[in-house]
C-alpha cells in the first residue's frame, strides 16, 4: 500500500547521530517514559518484559526490530497457553503481545508495509484477548466523514436489565493508542463503574496509517462522532459522558470540550500539551515529536508545518467550555511550560480544578510530589467518579502538591 513519504525534519536529519548516542547512553526513554506508559496496562509482567526488551536497544533503528522480536515471542507464548486450555494465561499473553506490537510501530513515521503488518498482528492479538476477557469489550468502527475511527468499548461488567453506565472517551496523545486506554486488571475507570471508549482519533494509532489526518480542530468532530455512536447504545447513559485526554490528548480534549458544549459533562486534561504554537515540543524537544506530528497532519514540508502550528492555540476557544474540567500537570513539564496551563485555566469559565505536582515533568511520575502525594491516576479516576457517578456541585480550585505530598488548596 502506497502512502506519503516520511516527513523531512532538519533537526532529526542533523541530530540522528546524537539520538543514537543518547539511546546508547540512557536508553529508549530519552524523550518520554514510553516503557512505563505502554506497558502499564499489562501490569508488572508486561513492565518486566518491556524493560528487558529496552535493555537490548542501543540505537534508534533497534527499537522496532527488538519490539517485533519480543511481540512474536509473547504471541507464541499466548498461542501455547491457548492450545493448553489455559484461558487466563492466554488472555494475559495476548494482551501483552498487543502492547508490544503497538510499541514496535512508534519509530516508523510513515505507513510502510512493515507498519501495516504490525497493526495486523496487534489487532489479531487484541481480538484474541477480547475472546478470553472476563468483561465485555467490543471493537467498533465509528463513522467519521467518509472514513472511520477505530475504537474499543469497554464495559465494567455485563449490564443487568435496564442498567446503564457513564462513559468516557479517551485520547492517549500523539504517541498513544486505543490499546493502552484500559488496564487488563483493576482499571481505574472500570473499577469505579465508568465505561471507556478507547479511541484512535485523527492522526493517532491506526488513524496514523489510515491517513485520517489531524487538524487543529477536528478532534472536536471526532469526539462528537464518538458521542453520536455512544448515544445510540442502550447500555450507555448519554447524560453522563466525559473525556480523558493525556499529553497531546489534553489539547484534543479541550478542543472537544469547547465544541461539544453540554453534551460533555466532565473533561480531564493530564500531562499537558497546551502551549500556543507548540514551540517547545516541536522545536526544542526531541525532533521525533515534530516528525511524527507532521505525518499525523499530512505534512512533508517543515516550513509549511511551521505555519500550520500557528493555528494550534486553545486560547480563543476555552471560554466556550461548559463541562467540568480537571487539569493535572507537572510544574516542570519540559514539553509544555506550565505558565500556559495557568493561563488557559484562568480563561475557562466552567467549574474547574487544577492539580500541579511540584517538580514533576511531562510524564507525571518521576517526582517526589507524585510519590508522596495522591497518585495522579487515582486523583483523575476519583474526580471522574464524583462528576459522572455521584454528581453534585463542584468548587473551582487550584491544588499545589509539594515534595512531601502536602496539598495547598486555593480557590479560583
Amino acid at each position: 500500500m502506497a502512502h506519503e513519504d516520511a516527513p523531512s525534519v532538519r533537526r532529526y536529519e542533523e541530530q540522528r547521530w546524537l539520538i543514537d548516542t543518547v539511546i546508547g547512553t540512557v536508553g529508549i526513554e530519552w524523550d518520554q517514559a514510553r516503557v512505563v506508559y505502554m506497558s502499564a496496562p499489562g501490569g508488572v509482567e508486561a513492565l518486566a518484559e518491556f524493560r528487558a526488551t529496552a535493555a537490548r536497544i542501543q540505537k534508534y533503528a533497534d527499537i522496532d526490530r527488538e519490539f517485533v522480536t519480543q511481540a512474536k515471542r509473547r504471541q507464541a507464548k499466548a498461542k501455547a497457553a491457548e492450545d493448553a486450555g489455559n484461558r487466563v494465561s492466554a488472555r494475559e499473553s495476548y494482551f501483552i503481545a498487543s502492547l508490544l506490537w503497538a510499541t514496535a510501530r512508534w519509530p516508523i513515521h510513515s505507513a510502510t508495509e512493515a507498519l501495516l503488518e504490525m497493526e495486523v498482528k496487534m489487532n489479531e492479538c487484541f481480538d484474541k484477548f477480547i475472546g478470553f476477557a472476563d468483561r465485555p469489550i467490543e471493537r467498533v468502527e465509528i463513522p467519521f466523514g467518509d472514513q472511520f475511527l477505530p475504537a474499543y468499548l469497554h464495559l465494567p461488567h455485563a449490564p443487568k436489565d435496564g442498567e446503564t453506565f457513564p462513559c468516557i472517551v479517551t485520547s492517549q496523545g500523539m504517541d498513544g493508542c486505543k490499546e493502552t486506554a484500559v488496564s487488563i486488571y483493576g482499571d481505574k475507570a472500570l473499577e469505579r463503574g465508568i465505561a471507556v471508549l478507547g479511541l484512535d482519533g485523527p492522526g493517532q494509532g491506526e488513524c496514523f496509517s489510515r491517513r485520517v489526518l489531524v487538524t487543529a480542530s477536528n478532534h472536536g468532530d471526532a469526539v462528537s462522532a464518538a458521542y453520536d455512536w455512544l448515544e445510540a447504545r442502550t447500555e450507555i447513559d448519554s447524560d453522563r459522558l466525559g473525556f480523558r485526554g493525556t499529553s497531546f490528548g489534553s489539547y484534543f480534549g479541550a478542543v472537544a470540550a469547547a465544541a461539544l458544549g453540554d453534551r460533555m459533562k466532565a473533561c480531564v486534561l493530564a500531562a499537558v500539551c497546551q502551549e500556543p504554537g507548540c514551540n517547545t515540543i516541536f522545536n526544542q524537544a526531541s525532533p521525533t515529536f515534530k516528525m511524527r506530528f507532521m505525518y499525523m497532519a499530512g505534512y512533508t514540508d517543515e516550513a509549511a508545518f511551521d505555519e500550520f502550528c500557528k493555528t494550534i492555540d486553545l486560547r480563543p476557544i476555552v471560554g466556550d467550555i461548559t463541562a467540568d474540567v480537571l487539569t493535572v500537570a507537572g510544574s516542570d513539564d519540559e514539553l509544555s511550560p506550565i505558565e500556559h496551563t495557568y493561563d488557559l485555566m484562568a480563561r475557562i469559565k466552567a467549574p474547574k480544578k487544577l492539580i500541579v505536582y511540584e517538580g514533576a515533568r511531562h510524564g507525571l511520575w518521576q517526582a517526589t510530589s507524585v510519590a508522596a502525594g495522591k497518585n495522579p491516576h487515582n486523583a483523575i479516576a476519583d474526580w471522574l467518579q464524583e462528576r459522572l457517578v455521584k454528581g453534585g456541585d463542584m468548587a473551582s480550585e487550584q491544588v499545589h502538591v509539594d515534595p512531601l505530598g502536602r496539598e495547598t488548596v486555593s480557590p479560583y
